[in-house]
């Protein structure tokens, strides 16, 4: 991490435009994603989406989707957005959500909901949560928020959950069993039909983390793919987080948790009433929840439709398998049978790590893996225009790699 600048505010107030274009300035030297450069941390689905994305957001900027009462329009966009996705995951009618600030928050938020619900049930002292090595951080972090030990399971054939292995871990202290749809690091999305069969035979909360894949299966499921059953069609499957800043193209930062029915989010809610100012009762993590990031989903959604994403998302996976075909013919190897947006490679002789390096040389922004070392990928729309750029690209640092050249990567760049 960089070293924390210590600059005092400035005694007088400078003009916006000049403001302005110091931060146009101070972007020059970033990842160029709008070039279809970066294939992490940013979601391009092109200018007509971006617009949409600012002028919404602008639109309830100053809001906030704290205070239902106080606007009653953010409420009723939140609902809605929670009730299309609901729709898309096979949310029956009981079925309930929340809009939060990201992946983190509702994968958090879920954790915190499978605790309390383990703790009604009677279950008290330690709790521990049972996942894939290819699970998210981010149940690393709210196991360390709430004290709750972390069980991770080394993966199976074809860099899947090993469910066999993950139910030898399960015990009474269990309060949840995870799986992806996808796991990041692959793009695979883990057996959910049998984890979650194992969770019914145990009586564990089962949570699909679906922040990658929640809001482009559905739609590559209608484009003709054979997608598995991984949402609340399976019976078992207690919570979900799908992030809409991802494959739902909208704005940062917004996500959304998902239960099978209002029972269950109960426990997730926060609700004091034993202070000065009055009862408080918060669905996620944060208090202040920023209108323009409800406001923006609802207008994307809103704006593509079905047959919006559809398209959308036909790119994304045709510029996945553009990708798939030309890495093979320079002597990589897909790691599993990728399906949405994400493929990793490895190449059957060179380090994999070195062409990264020569790739990021040449302003491509991208992931990595380390086990095993292979070159990632999480493809957006504008990457459908940007393919064969990429993969000559990629050949000439696969030459140079040949060549000697073994420079590894100097950071790690963090999903």
């Amino acid at each position: 991490m960089a070293d924390q600048p210590h600059v005092p505010m400035p005694d007088q107030g400078r003009d916006w435009a000049d403001l302005r274009a110091e931060m146009v300035g101070r972007g020059d030297g970033d990842a160029r994603w709008r070039d279809g450069r970066t294939s992490v941390y940013v979601f391009n689905a092109g200018e007509d989406v971006a617009q949409v994305q600012r002028e919404a957001y602008s639109l309830y900027m100053s809001e906030n989707g704290l205070g239902p009462a106080a606007f009653p329009s953010l409420a009723k966009m939140e609902a809605e957005v929670v009730a299309m996705g609901l729709s898309l995951l096979n949310g029956g009618p009981e079925a309930v959500g929340n809009i939060t600030s990201g992946g983190t928050d509702s994968i958090t938020m879920a954790v915190k909901a499978a605790r309390d619900y383990a703790r009604a049930r009677g279950q008290n002292g330690a709790a521990n949560l049972v996942l894939p090595y290819s699970a998210h951080p981010a149940f690393d972090k709210a196991a360390m928020l709430m004290d709750i030990e972390l069980r991770r399971v080394a993966i199976g054939d074809g860099y899947l959950a090993d469910v066999d292995a993950m139910a030898a871990v399960v015990d009474d202290a269990t309060v949840m069993v995870v799986g992806s749809a996808p796991s990041f690091p692959y793009g695979l999305i883990d057996p959910i039909e049998s984890i979650a069969a194992m969770c019914r035979e145990r009586g564990v909360w089962m949570h699909v983390d679906a922040c990658v894949g929640g809001y482009i299966a559905p739609f590559v499921r209608m484009n003709g793919a054979g997608i598995v059953p991984f949402d609340f069609e399976v019976d078992g499957v207690l919570s979900m987080s799908a992030d809409l800043h991802k494959y739902g193209y909208c704005a940062k930062g917004a996500s959304t948790v998902l239960f099978r029915s209002e029972q269950l989010r109960q426990h997730m809610m926060f609700d004091c009433d034993d202070w000065p100012g009055g009862r408080m009762v918060t669905p996620t993590l944060a208090g202040t929840r920023p209108g323009g990031a409800i406001s923006a989903a609802w207008a994307v959604m809103n704006h593509l439709g079905v047959a919006g994403y559809r398209a959308k998302h036909r790119l994304v996976t045709n510029a996945r398998e553009a990708v798939e075909v030309g890495v093979a013919n320079l002597g990589f190897e897909v790691l599993g049978e990728p399906q949405l947006g994400i493929v990793a490679f490895r190449h059957t002789e060179l380090d994999a790590h070195a062409i990264y390096r020569q790739m990021y040389r040449r302003g491509w922004v991208s992931a990595f893996t380390t086990e095993p070392p292979a070159l990632h990928l999480m493809l957006s729309p504008i990457h459908a225009e940007v393919t064969d750029e990429y993969l000559a690209d990629l050949a000439q640092s696969c030459d140079v790699v040949a060549g000697g050249d073994t420079s590894r990567p100097s950071e790690i760049r963090y999903s």
